[in-house]
């Protein structure tokens, strides 16, 4: 993708996920007076050829304090008044003084009976069957040591320390506990830059790296990403390093996706394009982390296509076929374009 792709990117706007037809990856619309601009590429769910080889992959999972309810380790629920008072008689409570106030907090036998009880329970693990999957996916389709590496990053006081838990294989990684950090403390901050450094600097001399990052927030560290990321991408673009991408995962309800499309449309002066972003809620199914894998210029059908506006006008012809990216120009009034190729006729909405 060239470094003027980018900057158009910046100044469209992409088509929710959730509003996308299974057979496209990402739609780009950029309107210009009378004129809308289009670009789409197509969702191929599997690389071939040399596409798919020489891939190191990663997983690493936020591990800010704000996870804690992702991982399933806060609870929800109160306990009863007069269940309260049981348990004080039973000195189950603690009292202390924190910034000048009295503070009661439960003993681990009281949380205990509350949980047996029923007035509190966990909060649902969510981050451990998305990881797993993508943990497998990576490592049983795409890994050239068939091992995915899996760290938790955001951790310690600032939130710029990571731990690395191992490198499982697909069948090791069903069985792996994902609760967050062993090592490391849960971080009061989530500081990116060191986690995608770790893959940049082990796998340095993989034929080609793809990292997947979950978080449940905002970077603290986005300037700096958004620079050690450039220098990324000068590097591969001048031959310096091999190719890196990486692809930023936003789950619960606190995502700053503006902050993602930052990312994902970063313009680092270069044809290299290191970040893309999802959110999980809207994933399609987890081989969707390969869709900016796919050579742009790859060949998915030799079938003629056409695309129509919204008035049912012809607006592109694609009489050599259908390849993994297509570009064309609408009337600014079409909400809509339809792909038709053989004797199907797909409809995908351009605005919301």
């Amino acid at each position: 993708m060239s470094g003027s792709n980018q900057q158009a990117r910046q100044q469209s706007e992409q088509v929710p996920q959730h509003l996308l037809q299974k057979e496209f990856g990402k739609v780009y619309v950029r309107t210009e007076g009378a004129v809308r601009h289009v670009e789409f590429t197509v969702w191929v769910p599997e690389l071939g050829g040399s596409e798919a080889e020489g891939w190191q992959t990663g997983v690493a999972l936020d591990a800010s304090a704000s996870m804690k309810t992702w991982y399933g380790r806060n609870l929800s629920g109160a306990v009863p008044e007069h269940v309260a008072e049981e348990y004080k008689k039973k000195g189950w409570v603690k009292e202390a003084t924190h910034d000048g106030r009295r503070v009661f907090t439960f003993t681990r036998e009281a949380y205990d009976d509350a949980i047996a009880r029923k007035f509190v329970k966990f909060t649902d693990n969510i981050v451990e069957p998305l990881a797993r999957d993508f943990i497998a996916y990576l490592a049983g389709q795409l890994d050239a040591d068939g091992g995915t590496t899996f760290i938790y990053w955001a951790c310690g006081s600032d939130g710029s320390a990571y731990e690395a838990v191992g490198d499982f294989t697909e069948e090791q990684c069903r069985k792996v506990d994902i609760r967050g950090p062993q090592k490391q403390t849960f971080g009061n901050g989530t500081r990116l830059t060191p986690a995608v450094r770790y893959f940049a600097d082990r796998f340095q001399d993989a034929e080609r790296g793809l990292y997947v990052f979950l978080t449940d927030g905002r970077l603290d560290d986005i300037e700096e990403l958004k620079r050690y990321s450039t220098d990324l991408a000068k590097g591969i673009a001048a031959g310096k390093r091999k190719p890196i991408k990486c692809v930023l995962i936003g789950i619960g309800d606190e995502i700053d996706e503006g902050q993602m499309e930052e990312l994902d449309d970063l313009d680092t002066g270069t044809d290299v394009d290191i970040w893309d972003h999802k959110i999980a809620a809207d994933l399609r199914g987890v081989n969707e982390i390969i869709v900016e894998l796919v050579d742009e210029t790859r060949m998915v059908s030799d079938t003629p296509a056409t695309i129509y506006d919204a008035s049912g006008a012809v607006v592109a012809q694609l009489t050599d076929g259908l390849p993994a990216k297509v570009t064309f120009t609408m009337p600014a009034t079409s909400a809509f374009f339809e792909l038709e190729i053989g004797d199907k006729r797909i409809r995908q909405p351009v605005v919301a």
